[in-house]
């Protein structure tokens, strides 16, 4: 699954609250100025304490939302190479063919083990035929006025109806219809100075019947037969003679072969470790990159996870999956199949285990996997993951769900806080203000007695001169 990345873009902070400059709106009338401004500042910074510790929790969780997203990937990766194990091991049969130039064989579903020797007596052929008429114009042209024509193909009449008298239309018209069993094209038959446009068709499967081409209500003959076809004839290990109309057919449940001509050839299904091989591959490739991103939030200098239960909670589940176990299978773990475990907790591959393996091996490593389904430890497997990565339940969505909640939550308080902080600030600004300019007047009136009373005490030279 896909998750949203959380983060946290900064939360406003108060202007110079707890910067110890001056802040705006002091008058800086009196002496007393800059002491008072400065007790301003100090209650500003003693209101802004918790939301500053909000802020630095929202900062810790910034982090820690980062790393969750990371491990995050980690383990949607190793969930899909699960997945693609899973499918691997499903296909772990495979088919090969002595002669390619007689068939081609595939497995699918339901397939089992065996050797098949298939002999085709007969190449099949497809029944053809042109058209009577040609034309200088295939645009512009048809070869019958008609505005429908009646097709019949393996003993089947369809009615055609192009959608405009051209040789085109017709064409498009016939191979719009696939119950028609044909397949038309146009064909020149003259010099490039005179072109000469005919119908071209030709059956899809293999069989004797004529092709042939008439105007509805009209029996008159559209088409020239070219070549009659004839069905396509087999035995697989020695059995009659079997006839069909198709170059594809059943060998055997889940098993099946596209016949291209006569010959011999023998299709061994059994199985094959190279897709499995491929596939562990890629889950080892991942389970490490999951341990890898883990290890930086354990210990002493642990990443932004450190210390969060998440960490055990994944490391874990890590843990339970490398060291499953199934024992009666003649598989019984995970180092059956080649993979094993270092001393920092990766998971190492040995391809030569598979590539070795006989059939039988090759079954019960099988038997070990499981699917994701019916049990197994493909089933364990994802059965661990979907507890990680569950949309609704998932231990690690969870975790980023409830994060991202409380990053949230906290820049809402940081808001509010906030708006309280300016508001406070406002208001002691305006009382500082008044408070200094009240001192201001005051130390005026204090300057302008202190000259009075001190030319009252001390004569003046032209008194001193008169005593």
């Amino acid at each position: 699954m896909g998750s949203s990345s959380v983060g946290f873009s900064g939360a406003p902070t108060l202007t110079q609250a707890s910067s110890g400059a001056t802040s705006p709106g002091t008058t800086g009338l009196s002496n007393y100025s800059q002491d008072l401004q400065n007790q301003v500042n100090r209650q500003l910074a003693l209101a802004a304490l918790p939301m500053n510790a909000l802020q630095n929790q929202v900062n810790q969780l910034n982090s820690d939302a980062t790393e969750l997203n990371t491990l995050n990937g980690n383990f949607q990766a190793l969930q899909s190479t699960i997945a693609s194990l899973n499918s691997a091991s499903q296909g772990i049969l495979a088919a090969s063919v002595s002669n390619q130039n007689v068939l081609s064989a595939s497995v699918g579903a339901g397939a089992l083990p065996g050797v098949f020797t298939v002999n085709v007596t007969q190449a099949g052929a497809f029944t053809s035929a042109m058209s009577i008429a040609s034309v200088s114009d295939a645009s512009t042209q048809s070869i019958s006025a008609a505005a429908s024509f009646t097709l019949t193909a393996n003993g089947v009449a369809t009615t055609i109806t192009p959608a405009a008298n051209t040789l085109n239309a017709l064409v498009a018209a016939i191979n719009a219809t696939p119950a028609a069993g044909v397949q038309a094209t146009i064909v020149n038959v003259g010099p490039p100075s005179a072109p000469a446009y005919e119908l071209s068709l030709q059956s899809t499967s293999f069989n004797n019947q004529p092709i042939t081409l008439t105007a509805t209500g009209d029996n008159t003959a559209l088409l020239t037969p070219l070549t009659t076809g004839a069905s396509l004839q087999y035995t697989v290990n020695g059995s009659g003679a079997i006839s069909t109309s198709s170059g594809t057919v059943s060998l055997s449940p889940g098993i099946s072969a596209n016949l291209f001509g006569a010959g011999i050839s023998t299709v061994t299904v059994a199985p094959s470790g190279a897709s499995l091989s491929n596939a562990l591959s890629s889950f080892v490739n991942t389970f490490n990159g999951a341990v890898d991103e883990l290890g930086k939030n354990i210990g002493q200098n642990g990443g932004a996870l450190g210390g969060n239960s998440i960490v055990y909670t994944l490391q874990q589940a890590l843990g339970n999956i490398g060291n499953y176990t199934s024992p009666g299978s003649g598989v019984s773990s995970l180092s059956d199949l080649g993979l094993t475990f270092d001393t920092d907790g990766h998971l190492s591959f040995d391809p030569s285990v598979l590539a070795g393996a006989t059939g039988s091996q090759l079954t019960n490593i099988a038997s070990f996997l499981g699917s994701s389904s019916t049990g197994g430890f493909l089933q364990y497997a994802t059965n661990t993951m979907s507890g990680i990565e569950d949309p609704t339940t998932g231990a690690l969505t969870n975790e980023i769900a409830q994060t991202a909640s409380t990053i949230k939550s906290n820049n809402q308080l940081i808001a509010q806080q906030q708006d309280r902080l300016t508001l406070l600030q406002t208001t002691l600004q305006t009382q500082m203000s008044k408070a200094d300019s009240a001192i201001a007047s005051l130390e005026s009136q204090q300057s302008f007695f202190t000259t009075l009373f001190t030319s009252m005490l001390i004569p003046s030279p032209q008194q001193l001169a008169k005593l």
